[in-house]
Protein backbone atom coordinates (compact mmCIF):
# COMPACT_ATOMS: atom_id res chain seq x y z
CA UNK A 1 0.00 0.00 0.00
CA UNK A 2 1.50 3.13 -1.19
CA UNK A 3 1.93 5.81 1.74
CA UNK A 4 -0.98 7.82 0.27
CA UNK A 5 -3.54 4.99 0.14
CA UNK A 6 -2.42 3.95 3.65
CA UNK A 7 -2.83 7.61 4.75
CA UNK A 8 -6.66 7.61 3.98
CA UNK A 9 -6.67 4.33 5.19
CA UNK A 10 -5.47 5.30 8.47
CA UNK A 11 -8.20 8.57 8.48
CA UNK A 12 -11.10 6.45 7.81
CA UNK A 13 -10.22 4.14 10.46
CA UNK A 14 -9.66 7.51 13.05
CA UNK A 15 -13.18 8.02 12.47
CA UNK A 16 -14.58 4.77 12.81
CA UNK A 17 -12.45 3.68 15.86
CA UNK A 18 -13.65 7.20 17.71
CA UNK A 19 -17.23 6.93 16.80
CA UNK A 20 -17.21 2.94 18.16
CA UNK A 21 -14.32 1.87 20.01
CA UNK A 22 -13.72 3.13 23.80
CA UNK A 23 -10.84 5.18 23.35
CA UNK A 24 -11.24 7.87 26.14
CA UNK A 25 -8.25 8.31 28.93
CA UNK A 26 -9.05 5.03 31.02
CA UNK A 27 -7.95 6.32 34.46
CA UNK A 28 -6.92 10.21 34.09
CA UNK A 29 -9.18 13.22 34.03
CA UNK A 30 -9.42 16.23 32.43
CA UNK A 31 -9.32 17.73 36.69
CA UNK A 32 -12.07 20.07 35.14
CA UNK A 33 -14.00 18.62 38.38
CA UNK A 34 -11.91 19.85 40.99
CA UNK A 35 -13.34 23.70 39.49
CA UNK A 36 -15.49 24.34 41.93
CA UNK A 37 -18.07 27.10 40.14
CA UNK A 38 -19.08 30.16 43.21
CA UNK A 39 -22.66 30.19 42.77
CA UNK A 40 -24.15 33.66 42.99
CA UNK A 41 -27.94 32.87 45.12
CA UNK A 42 -28.55 36.91 44.54
CA UNK A 43 -28.52 36.83 40.40
CA UNK A 44 -29.80 40.39 38.69
CA UNK A 45 -29.86 38.79 35.25
CA UNK A 46 -32.25 37.43 32.51
CA UNK A 47 -30.99 34.36 30.98
CA UNK A 48 -31.91 35.41 27.90
CA UNK A 49 -29.85 38.37 28.00
CA UNK A 50 -26.53 36.52 28.99
CA UNK A 51 -24.25 36.99 26.36
CA UNK A 52 -22.02 34.36 24.95
CA UNK A 53 -20.36 36.00 22.03
CA UNK A 54 -16.50 36.06 22.15
CA UNK A 55 -14.13 37.82 19.37
CA UNK A 56 -11.63 35.39 17.73
CA UNK A 57 -9.13 36.52 15.44
CA UNK A 58 -11.41 39.33 14.58
CA UNK A 59 -14.56 37.05 13.97
CA UNK A 60 -17.13 37.58 16.18
CA UNK A 61 -18.79 34.18 17.65
CA UNK A 62 -22.59 33.92 18.89
CA UNK A 63 -20.75 31.19 21.57
CA UNK A 64 -17.08 30.51 22.40
CA UNK A 65 -17.07 27.34 21.30
CA UNK A 66 -15.52 25.67 18.16
CA UNK A 67 -15.58 21.94 16.29
CA UNK A 68 -12.12 21.25 16.66
CA UNK A 69 -10.00 19.05 14.16
CA UNK A 70 -11.22 15.82 13.60
CA UNK A 71 -11.10 14.68 9.46
CA UNK A 72 -10.84 14.89 5.84
CA UNK A 73 -9.45 13.08 3.33
CA UNK A 74 -12.42 11.12 1.40
CA UNK A 75 -15.11 11.20 0.60
CA UNK A 76 -17.30 9.88 3.53
CA UNK A 77 -15.49 12.49 6.05
CA UNK A 78 -15.96 15.00 3.78
CA UNK A 79 -19.91 15.10 3.75
CA UNK A 80 -18.64 15.32 7.83
CA UNK A 81 -16.66 18.07 7.62
CA UNK A 82 -19.46 19.81 5.34
CA UNK A 83 -22.21 19.18 7.36
CA UNK A 84 -20.24 20.41 10.09
CA UNK A 85 -19.23 23.47 9.11
CA UNK A 86 -21.92 25.07 7.44
CA UNK A 87 -24.05 23.85 10.65
CA UNK A 88 -21.24 25.83 12.85
CA UNK A 89 -21.08 29.05 10.56
CA UNK A 90 -25.48 28.81 11.12
CA UNK A 91 -24.61 28.51 14.86
CA UNK A 92 -21.80 31.10 15.45
CA UNK A 93 -19.31 28.62 16.14
CA UNK A 94 -15.48 28.47 15.26
CA UNK A 95 -14.75 24.78 13.12
CA UNK A 96 -11.43 23.20 12.51
CA UNK A 97 -10.53 20.21 9.28
CA UNK A 98 -8.53 17.49 10.47
CA UNK A 99 -4.90 16.81 9.30
CA UNK A 100 -4.41 18.46 6.15
CA UNK A 101 -1.46 16.33 5.42
CA UNK A 102 -2.91 13.91 2.71
CA UNK A 103 -4.59 17.05 0.42
CA UNK A 104 -0.67 17.65 0.31
CA UNK A 105 0.24 14.23 -0.88
CA UNK A 106 -3.20 13.27 -2.99
CA UNK A 107 -4.58 16.91 -3.86
CA UNK A 108 -7.60 15.25 -5.32
CA UNK A 109 -8.62 14.84 -1.61
CA UNK A 110 -9.01 18.33 -1.28
CA UNK A 111 -12.53 18.40 -1.85
CA UNK A 112 -13.29 16.53 0.86
CA UNK A 113 -11.69 19.62 2.90
CA UNK A 114 -13.68 22.64 1.14
CA UNK A 115 -16.36 24.08 3.17
CA UNK A 116 -16.34 27.84 2.13
CA UNK A 117 -19.03 27.15 -0.01
CA UNK A 118 -21.48 25.95 2.36
CA UNK A 119 -20.24 27.88 5.05
CA UNK A 120 -18.89 31.41 3.87
CA UNK A 121 -18.77 32.91 7.00
CA UNK A 122 -17.52 30.37 9.26
CA UNK A 123 -14.16 31.02 11.49
CA UNK A 124 -12.33 28.40 10.11
CA UNK A 125 -9.03 26.27 10.95
CA UNK A 126 -6.68 24.87 8.64
CA UNK A 127 -4.66 21.70 10.09
CA UNK A 128 -0.86 20.30 9.68
CA UNK A 129 1.19 18.21 11.58
CA UNK A 130 4.56 19.56 13.14
CA UNK A 131 6.82 17.15 11.37
CA UNK A 132 4.98 17.38 8.13
CA UNK A 133 5.57 21.46 8.58
CA UNK A 134 8.50 21.11 9.32
CA UNK A 135 9.24 19.44 6.07
CA UNK A 136 7.51 21.20 3.67
CA UNK A 137 8.69 25.49 2.95
CA UNK A 138 6.44 28.01 4.09
CA UNK A 139 4.76 28.81 0.89
CA UNK A 140 3.67 24.89 0.84
CA UNK A 141 2.06 25.22 4.30
CA UNK A 142 0.41 28.27 3.77
CA UNK A 143 -1.13 27.29 0.81
CA UNK A 144 -3.14 24.50 2.62
CA UNK A 145 -4.50 27.37 4.70
CA UNK A 146 -5.22 29.56 1.91
CA UNK A 147 -6.98 26.75 -0.47
CA UNK A 148 -9.55 26.24 1.53
CA UNK A 149 -10.19 30.02 2.93
CA UNK A 150 -8.80 29.06 6.17
CA UNK A 151 -8.72 32.10 9.02
CA UNK A 152 -5.96 30.66 11.21
CA UNK A 153 -3.70 27.47 10.71
CA UNK A 154 -3.65 25.05 13.82
CA UNK A 155 0.04 23.07 13.58
CA UNK A 156 -0.41 19.76 15.87
CA UNK A 157 1.99 18.40 17.81
CA UNK A 158 1.62 15.14 18.49
CA UNK A 159 4.97 13.29 19.34
CA UNK A 160 3.13 10.69 21.68
CA UNK A 161 0.69 9.22 19.19
CA UNK A 162 2.91 9.43 16.18
CA UNK A 163 5.63 6.74 18.59
CA UNK A 164 2.21 4.25 18.67
CA UNK A 165 0.99 4.52 15.06
CA UNK A 166 2.29 2.28 12.44
CA UNK A 167 4.82 4.49 9.72
CA UNK A 168 4.88 7.05 12.74
CA UNK A 169 7.35 10.15 12.53
CA UNK A 170 9.75 9.67 15.48
CA UNK A 171 12.21 12.91 14.44
CA UNK A 172 10.63 15.80 15.79
CA UNK A 173 14.14 17.69 15.47
CA UNK A 174 13.66 21.57 14.49
CA UNK A 175 9.99 21.63 15.41
CA UNK A 176 10.60 24.87 17.47
CA UNK A 177 12.12 26.59 14.57
CA UNK A 178 9.54 25.19 12.29
CA UNK A 179 6.99 27.53 14.26
CA UNK A 180 8.52 30.49 14.41
CA UNK A 181 9.31 30.68 10.43
CA UNK A 182 5.75 30.18 9.90
CA UNK A 183 4.45 32.32 12.56
CA UNK A 184 6.96 35.07 10.57
CA UNK A 185 6.28 34.14 7.05
CA UNK A 186 2.40 33.46 7.25
CA UNK A 187 -0.31 35.90 6.41
CA UNK A 188 -2.83 33.24 8.36
CA UNK A 189 -2.36 33.10 12.35
CA UNK A 190 -0.92 30.23 13.79
CA UNK A 191 -2.51 28.15 16.70
CA UNK A 192 -0.11 25.45 18.09
CA UNK A 193 -2.35 22.74 19.27
CA UNK A 194 -2.04 19.40 21.13
CA UNK A 195 -3.45 16.05 20.29
CA UNK A 196 -4.82 15.33 23.95
CA UNK A 197 -1.60 15.00 25.82
CA UNK A 198 -1.79 18.59 26.64
CA UNK A 199 0.62 21.38 27.59
CA UNK A 200 3.68 22.54 30.28
CA UNK A 201 4.26 25.87 31.13
CA UNK A 202 8.18 25.18 29.83
CA UNK A 203 6.75 24.56 26.32
CA UNK A 204 4.06 27.40 26.55
CA UNK A 205 7.00 29.55 27.54
CA UNK A 206 9.25 28.84 24.07
CA UNK A 207 6.21 28.83 21.68
CA UNK A 208 5.46 32.50 22.90
CA UNK A 209 9.27 33.72 22.87
CA UNK A 210 8.83 33.25 19.03
CA UNK A 211 5.69 34.68 18.52
CA UNK A 212 2.75 32.16 19.25
CA UNK A 213 -0.06 33.89 20.53
CA UNK A 214 -2.67 30.85 20.42
CA UNK A 215 -2.93 27.66 21.65
CA UNK A 216 -5.37 25.09 21.64
CA UNK A 217 -4.16 23.18 25.06
CA UNK A 218 -6.17 19.70 24.22
CA UNK A 219 -5.25 18.28 27.02
CA UNK A 220 -5.54 14.94 28.54
CA UNK A 221 -8.36 13.11 29.87
CA UNK A 222 -10.77 12.79 26.87
CA UNK A 223 -9.99 11.43 24.02
CA UNK A 224 -6.26 9.60 24.00
CA UNK A 225 -5.30 9.50 20.16
CA UNK A 226 -2.58 7.04 21.79
CA UNK A 227 -5.36 4.41 22.41
CA UNK A 228 -6.21 4.65 19.33
CA UNK A 229 -3.38 4.17 17.30
CA UNK A 230 -2.83 1.03 20.23
CA UNK A 231 -6.01 0.13 18.97
CA UNK A 232 -4.61 0.06 15.30
CA UNK A 233 -1.19 -0.64 15.67
CA UNK A 234 -1.74 -4.16 17.72
CA UNK A 235 2.36 -4.64 17.31
CA UNK A 236 3.19 -1.70 19.51
CA UNK A 237 0.31 -2.67 22.14
CA UNK A 238 2.57 -2.61 24.97
CA UNK A 239 3.83 0.81 24.27
CA UNK A 240 0.27 2.34 23.90
CA UNK A 241 -0.89 0.20 26.38
CA UNK A 242 2.08 2.65 28.65
CA UNK A 243 0.92 5.51 27.65
CA UNK A 244 -2.59 5.24 27.06
CA UNK A 245 -3.21 8.06 30.12
CA UNK A 246 0.14 9.89 28.93
CA UNK A 247 -0.49 13.40 29.02
CA UNK A 248 -1.37 16.68 30.90
CA UNK A 249 -4.75 17.08 31.74
CA UNK A 250 -6.56 20.07 30.49
CA UNK A 251 -7.72 21.79 33.67
CA UNK A 252 -3.92 21.55 34.43
CA UNK A 253 -3.06 23.16 30.69
CA UNK A 254 -4.35 25.95 31.07
CA UNK A 255 -3.71 26.59 34.48
CA UNK A 256 0.10 25.79 33.34
CA UNK A 257 0.29 28.48 30.56
CA UNK A 258 -2.27 31.37 32.58
CA UNK A 259 0.06 34.59 32.51
CA UNK A 260 2.09 34.28 29.15
CA UNK A 261 0.08 36.41 27.32
CA UNK A 262 -1.36 33.39 25.15
CA UNK A 263 -4.89 33.15 24.10
CA UNK A 264 -6.06 29.64 25.20
CA UNK A 265 -8.45 27.33 23.92
CA UNK A 266 -9.44 25.05 25.93
CA UNK A 267 -10.10 21.18 24.19
CA UNK A 268 -9.67 17.79 25.79
CA UNK A 269 -12.40 16.11 27.31
CA UNK A 270 -15.12 18.82 27.98
CA UNK A 271 -18.50 17.04 27.04
CA UNK A 272 -20.87 20.10 28.97
CA UNK A 273 -21.59 23.23 29.24
CA UNK A 274 -20.64 23.33 33.01
CA UNK A 275 -17.20 22.02 32.04
CA UNK A 276 -16.64 24.97 29.55
CA UNK A 277 -17.68 27.22 32.25
CA UNK A 278 -15.03 26.17 34.22
CA UNK A 279 -12.73 26.13 31.70
CA UNK A 280 -13.49 29.69 30.68
CA UNK A 281 -12.68 30.73 34.18
CA UNK A 282 -9.51 28.81 34.47
CA UNK A 283 -8.47 31.37 31.27
CA UNK A 284 -9.40 29.93 28.16
CA UNK A 285 -10.78 32.29 25.62
CA UNK A 286 -12.58 29.37 23.66
CA UNK A 287 -13.96 25.81 24.41
CA UNK A 288 -13.18 22.82 21.79
CA UNK A 289 -15.44 19.95 21.24
CA UNK A 290 -14.77 17.16 19.34
CA UNK A 291 -15.49 13.25 19.90
CA UNK A 292 -19.02 14.28 21.36
CA UNK A 293 -20.15 15.79 18.01
CA UNK A 294 -18.61 12.77 16.22
CA UNK A 295 -20.73 10.47 18.07
CA UNK A 296 -24.08 12.78 18.07
CA UNK A 297 -23.71 12.61 13.93
CA UNK A 298 -23.13 8.92 13.64
CA UNK A 299 -25.89 8.53 15.92
CA UNK A 300 -28.17 11.34 14.40
CA UNK A 301 -26.92 13.39 11.47
CA UNK A 302 -26.41 16.87 11.38
CA UNK A 303 -29.66 17.25 13.65
CA UNK A 304 -27.94 14.69 16.47
CA UNK A 305 -25.03 17.12 16.45
CA UNK A 306 -27.48 20.69 16.63
CA UNK A 307 -29.23 19.07 19.49
CA UNK A 308 -26.11 18.51 21.33
CA UNK A 309 -24.43 21.67 20.95
CA UNK A 310 -27.48 23.78 21.73
CA UNK A 311 -28.15 21.67 24.94
CA UNK A 312 -24.22 22.32 25.49
CA UNK A 313 -25.02 26.24 25.05
CA UNK A 314 -28.12 26.38 27.19
CA UNK A 315 -25.70 24.59 29.98
CA UNK A 316 -23.10 27.01 29.59
CA UNK A 317 -25.12 30.00 29.59
CA UNK A 318 -27.18 28.80 33.07
CA UNK A 319 -23.71 28.29 34.26
CA UNK A 320 -23.04 31.99 33.86
CA UNK A 321 -26.06 33.61 35.37
CA UNK A 322 -25.55 31.35 37.52
CA UNK A 323 -22.38 32.55 38.48
CA UNK A 324 -23.58 36.04 38.84
CA UNK A 325 -22.16 37.02 35.75
CA UNK A 326 -23.81 38.42 32.53
CA UNK A 327 -21.59 37.61 30.22
CA UNK A 328 -18.64 34.44 29.58
CA UNK A 329 -15.97 37.14 29.84
CA UNK A 330 -17.03 38.03 33.68
CA UNK A 331 -15.72 34.31 34.04
CA UNK A 332 -12.78 34.73 36.00
CA UNK A 333 -10.77 33.03 38.95
CA UNK A 334 -12.89 34.96 41.22
CA UNK A 335 -15.79 32.73 40.34
CA UNK A 336 -14.45 29.44 41.19
CA UNK A 337 -12.76 27.48 44.07
CA UNK A 338 -10.01 24.81 43.01
CA UNK A 339 -9.57 21.93 45.12
CA UNK A 340 -8.64 17.95 45.21
CA UNK A 341 -5.79 16.88 43.03
CA UNK A 342 -6.25 20.25 40.50
CA UNK A 343 -4.62 22.27 43.50
CA UNK A 344 -2.46 20.14 44.37
CA UNK A 345 -0.45 20.16 41.15
CA UNK A 346 -0.80 24.31 41.20
CA UNK A 347 1.23 24.18 44.46
CA UNK A 348 3.61 21.13 43.79
CA UNK A 349 4.38 23.27 39.84
CA UNK A 350 4.53 26.93 42.04
CA UNK A 351 1.72 28.23 39.70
Amino acid sequence: MNNSSFIADRKRSHFDLCANEAVEFRSKTTLLEDVELLHDPLVETRLEDIDLGVTVLGRRLNYPVMITAMTGGTNEVGRFNREAAALAARLGLGFGVGSQRIMHLQPETAASFQVRDVAPNLLLFGNLGIAQAREMSSSEVIGLATSIGADALCIHLNAAMEIIQERGDHDFRGSLDAVERLVAESPVEIVVKETGCGFSREAGKRLASVGVRWIDVAGAGGTSWVGVETLRNRALGHLGEAFWDWGVPTAASLCELRGLGLNLIASGGIRNGVEAARALALGARVVGVALPVLRAYVAGGVDGVEAWLRAFCDELRAAVMLCGAKRTADLAPDRIVIGGRLREWIEARGL
